[in-house]
């Protein structure tokens, strides 16, 4: 597909003789290869929910909940799925100009390693996204109201990624999501009578928000230092030179593209899918909670720990707080966590909660025992003690002692693995979802990459510093849970290379990127609150 720019994107590209061959059409034989896989896929996941729901026991009256569901999950699977082929191009750039890999070989070696990165992943950053969404529409995400929020957040994200793909700008998925949860705070706050601010946890998103500034940053400063120091000390000057014409590079210097490929790729899948997957789990808790509320995986003889850990951090916070809970210490702790405003009630109230949860779980034996009308109730309190628990570590007017925090950091723990859980199969889909999404679309944002940033072409020792960079700091950002962008990471770290290596950057093109960085948040924010208000009239 040829690419379509504005006027002021244009710009000179490489040399024919050196430029790669992008217009290849996949064979029959790749596309047998995608259809089968997808097919498998989704023969897998419908297998997988029908199994679990059927285990889990769950009865309906209506089918409703279950096209909502399979709406939802096409619509998350979707945005992986765009994700793919908008953030990964930016991992084969360089090994196709570069000529360490043809294109179609290089789409589906980043293809493959997206979906092992997502198979392996941790689920840090999938729950920490979670926390940024409003606690009310979290707890009760199977109303109209979450879904809403769902369906809002992801087609705002959706539009605004094809948007910039379709002028082969490379702009951030993560960056447009964590706008969009934004925009549905401030919306649903502001349809509640409330300060719009009042909408989103914004220190969590601060957190975020600096490993998205700073992420760029990091990219262009350290791959062009980087660059400088192989000069410094590595002499061979073939690493240095343009590729000429259609010729590989030299052997070692083409494993090495590979590899920094092949880990920007896992780094990006280990990463990036994670989004999605948080957002799926919100959607099976809403629809099926029999199935997906509580983790009904957990061993029975676990829960003998769980109850006493329960009981033991009940006991430290009635010492650390004496008094009476509140009549409603449900109420009292989710309007803590909303408004992070510290009161005398607070920790009467979260003693009564994780008293209340012990007591349920042994009253039932074990998560999978939990009755259908109680699993939403008993979710929504270990989602909301385990918030409590984390802005209270934070908060510096509590004054726990050791033995009280030891507790609480335990009970945090058990809770997490009970309610903060990723079933294979939501792992496999969204995976599935993102590796094909890599091999689709990839051409306009790797011509950008490739061609538009810089005057010269890219050299063998800028793209590998470059991919390194973004394979190391997404890869540290996976480890924190924090979620960064591979496009920022990447396009800066290329931009870096090209600045430390005087081939002088295409100015127009820089301006459109840091157009794109700049309109994304706001773009996205005003995408997903006017889609949620619409939703709402909706539902």
């Amino acid at each position: 597909m040829d690419q379509v720019l504005p006027a002021s994107m244009a710009a000179p590209s490489p040399a024919a003789s050196s430029r790669p061959r992008l217009d290849h059409q996949p064979g029959p034989v790749t596309a047998i290869i995608f259809i089968g896989a997808l097919a498998l896929g989704l023969l897998f996941t419908g297998y997988s929910l029908v199994s679990d729901v059927n285990q889990a026991g769950a009865q309906t009256t209506t089918y409703v909940p279950y096209i909502l569901l399979g709406v939802a999950l096409l619509i998350a699977l979707g945005f992986e799925f765009v994700n793919g082929f908008h953030d990964t191009a930016n991992a084969v750039a360089t090994v196709i100009y570069t000529h360490s890999l043809p294109p179609s070989v290089a789409v589906v070696w980043s293809g493959l390693f997206n979906f092992i990165g997502v198979l392996v992943s941790s689920g840090a950053v999938a729950f920490g996204i979670i926390s940024l969404l409003p606690v009310e529409l979290i707890l009760q995400v199977g109303s109209g109201a979450g879904f809403a929020m769902v369906f809002a957040l992801l087609i705002a994200a959706i539009v605004w990624n094809l948007g910039t793909w379709w002028l082969g700008l490379p702009a951030s998925s993560s960056h447009t999501l964590i706008g969009s949860i934004i925009g549905v705070g401030i919306a649903n706050a502001l349809m509640h009578g409330r300060d719009g601010t009042s909408g989103v946890d914004w220190a969590q998103t601060t957190k975020v928000g600096y490993s998205l500034l700073l992420s760029p940053l990091v990219g262009f400063c350290c791959a062009a230092l980087l660059l400088l120091a192989l000069r410094a000390f590595v002499k061979n000057r073939a690493l240095y030179d343009e590729p000429k014409g259609n010729e590989p590079p030299p052997l070692w210097i083409r494993f090495l593209l590979i590899v920094t490929c092949t880990g920007v790729s896992f780094a990006h899948g280990s990463n990036d899918g994670q989004k999605g997957m948080g957002l799926i789990m919100l959607i099976l808790v809403g629809t099926v909670p029999m199935a997906y509320a509580l983790n009904r995986a957990m061993p029975v003889d676990q829960m003998t720990q769980f109850v006493a850990v329960a009981q033991v951090t009940q006991q430290s916070l009635v010492k650390a707080a004496p008094g009476a809970a509140p009549a409603d210490p449900r109420k009292t702790i989710s309007e803590y966590v909303r408004t992070k405003a510290l009161t005398p009630e607070v920790v009467p109230a979260l003693a009564a909660l994780a008293g209340g949860i012990g007591e349920q779980v042994r009253s039932h034996g074990s998560l999978a025992r939990v009755p259908a009308e109680a699993v939403a109730n008993v979710r929504n309190d270990m989602y909301l003690t385990s918030e409590a628990i984390r802005f209270i570590e934070k908060d510096r007017a509590v004054s726990f002692d050791a033995d009280t925090k030891a507790n609480l950091k335990a009970f945090k723990k058990q809770i997490d693995d009970a309610t903060k859980f990723i079933p294979l199969w939501v792992k496999v889909a969204v995976a599935i979802a993102l590796g094909l999404g890599t091999m689709v679309g990839w051409k306009r944002i790797v011509v950008t990459v490739g061609e538009k940033i810089g005057k010269s072409h890219l050299t063998y020792a800028q793209g590998a510093s470059a991919e390194v960079v973004a394979m190391l700091t997404i890869g540290a950002a996976d480890m924190y849970g924090l979620p960064v962008s591979t496009t920022h990471v990447l396009s800066s770290g290329v931009a870096g290379t090209m600045a430390a290596n005087r081939s002088g950057l295409q100015m127009s093109t820089i301006r459109n990127l840091l157009m794109a960085w700049v309109l994304t948040l706001p773009a996205a924010i005003l995408l997903s609150g006017g889609l949620y208000w619409l939703f709402r009239q909706l539902f």
